[in-house]
């Protein structure tokens, strides 16, 4: 359900606004925006764990609230990472 350590690694070379960039929003966007899919995966399988179905309705929420930081700040970079990652249809 977790992320490997080597992609992260890509994910933070992709989306990292500079070398060694891990704390900037994207980033952070984007590493949950992977371990929210890992945990949909998950779901399919296994319907009744609330357990960690509470913890995917945090990492949505956390997701949401530095995607709505990022939009009030840049437009710009929040259209960005949007697009990027696919987020809306």
């Amino acid at each position: 359900m977790s992320i490997t350590a080597e992609r992260k690694e890509t994910l933070i070379k992709e989306h990292g606004r500079g070398k060694g960039d891990t704390g900037s929003p994207e980033v952070q966007v984007a590493i949950l925006t992977e371990r929210i899919q890992n945990l949909t995966q998950h779901f399919k399988t296994h319907a009744k764990d609330n357990h960690s179905r509470r913890g995917l309705l945090m990492l949505v929420n956390q997701r949401r609230s530095l995607l709505d930081y990022l939009r009030h700040n840049d437009e710009q970079r929040y259209t960005d990472i949007i697009a990027k990652l696919g987020l809306r249809k």
